[in-house]
């Protein structure tokens, strides 16, 4: 009796033994959803005080747009005047960490501009996947791999989940799909903060560029064209390194540099006055023929070193912390030389894939316009939040206007985009809707095939954002 009724007690405490473990495992398996639901942060601790970690972030960006199509615009062949569409603008999933005092990585998948144009089941790719070591905490960290850290100007690595505007000044992006991955670029780096002077420095190993996205009729737009003229494009020939760097100088609170990304508003949490230069240069590239002959055609040849300089301010300054509000500017002067005439037409998400025949500029159809060339560029955008709670628990208000004005010496006359809008901050940058207007202009050859403005079209694009 004695020794079954110390096998039923064994028997007894292995299922307690086991359930306890059960219920521990449980609980474990729940605490993270806990701790989301507390602060709103999905996260991994993985020592006591938190200063080792993993984070996990989302966004989505679902764009519904009316646009009033390029002279010449086709879908497949048919001419269209207008179009209206659904898209995915941006499509991010985040996972970085603090492995050790002095050891990040950070990673980042998704996809870009998913609409009925786009090839379906493709375009999701690892924007981002580095590896970073803190050599002198907080003073120097060097990194390497695919990733935004690069040169030239704030906006060159926007944050897009934070952006004021309904999109990001684009053309800081000025080798976007070009020789690089959606301006992530496969390079070493170092960054840091000498006390109010925040930096960071790149060597690039660009892409080769006959890899670069095709345009309409698999032209490579402002890229490698077919047959060589006069203009300048990118060089087809083994890229030379690319040189990079961006000096911030913080007058006032200081922004994070964790990752490369730039904050576009703060909605007043912080007070944020800062002063760049940035800088991007890599030796030959691009090429162009020096002169043509009737008989002969394009004759001759050189190469151009790229050099691109940007001077930019951002300021970011809560009006009444009491209610709420909140002044955001920002401004920018760039000097653009990819070579004597190298000009791109960009149109994002373009809703449309072809051009009829005609006197048309290649790459004019849709939504585009010339975005990016050798040539000079200003550029300012301003938004002004409204207090809070203006709808009670269903947020605030925030209107936002910008205007980007070129010069580029391709075109016949300057080149300016005008945007206009307002951000419904239902929840912050978390949960957001805008609404905004864009009017833009066409450039076609003239009679004298010169670029001359021919007109302007619009348009409108209403955005529902989601971060976590």
């Amino acid at each position: 009796m004695r020794i079954l009724t110390r096998k039923r007690s064994l028997i007894k405490q292995r299922i307690i033994s086991i359930s306890m473990k059960k219920i521990l495992i449980s609980v474990l398996a729940l605490f993270p959803a806990v701790a989301l639901a507390q602060n709103k942060d999905l996260r991994v601790n993985l020592n006591e005080d938190g200063s080792h970690y993993f984070k996990f972030m989302g966004l989505s960006q679902v764009w519904l747009r009316y646009d009033q199509s390029n002279p010449g615009s086709t879908m497949y062949g048919d001419e269209v005047e207008s179009t209206y569409d659904i898209g995915i603008r941006r499509l991010r999933f985040q996972a970085y960490g603090q492995l050790s005092d002095r050891v990040f990585v950070y990673t980042q998948f998704g996809q870009n501009n998913l609409n009925r144009m786009a090839s379906r089941k493709t375009g999701g790719f690892f924007h981002d996947a580095i590896v970073e070591y803190a050599a002198v905490k907080r003073k120097l960290s060097l990194g390497a791999g695919m990733t935004g850290w690069s040169g030239l100007s704030r906006y060159a690595s926007p944050s897009v989940g934070s952006i004021l505007s309904l999109d990001a000044p684009l053309y800081q992006q000025a080798t976007n799909d070009i020789n690089d991955i959606f301006l992530r670029k496969l390079s070493v780096y170092a960054k840091g903060k000498l006390g109010k002077l925040d930096y960071r420095v790149a060597i690039t190993n660009p892409f080769p560029v006959q890899s670069a996205t095709t345009g309409i009729n698999g032209s490579l737009v402002g890229a490698v064209d077919t047959i060589i003229t006069t203009n300048s494009t990118f060089n087809p020939r083994k890229a030379k390194a690319q040189f990079q760097g961006y000096f911030m100088y913080q007058f006032k609170d200081e922004e994070s540099n964790l990752t490369p990304y730039t904050t576009g508003t703060y909605h007043g949490k912080k007070d944020v006055f800062n002063i760049g230069v940035g800088f991007i240069y890599q030796a030959q590239a691009t090429r162009r023929a020096l002169e043509f002959n009737d008989s002969l055609g394009f004759q001759g040849g050189e190469t151009n070193d790229m050099l691109l300089l940007c001077v930019d301010m951002f300021y970011d300054h809560p009006i009444n912390e009491e209610k709420g509000t909140a002044l955001t500017l920002y401004g920018s002067f760039s000097s653009y030389d990819f070579g004597p005439g190298y000009l791109r037409y960009t149109g994002v998400m373009n809703p449309t894939n072809g051009l009829t025949t005609g006197n048309y500029q290649k790459g004019n159809n849709g939504n585009a316009f010339p975005m990016i060339g050798t040539g000079q560029i200003i550029y300012i955008q301003g938004g002004y939040k409204l207090k809070n709670e203006l709808f009670g628990k269903q947020g605030t208000l925030q209107p936002y206007a910008d205007m980007m004005l070129a010069n580029y010496d391709r075109l016949n006359g300057p080149m300016a985009v005008y945007e206009a809008g307002i951000n419904w901050l239902i929840t912050g940058h978390s949960a957001k809707m805008t609404l905004g207007l864009q009017n833009r202009p066409v450039f076609n050859p003239d009679l004298n095939g010169t670029l001359t403005e021919q007109g302007r079209k619009s348009m409108i694009t209403l955005q529902y954002q989601i971060s976590i």
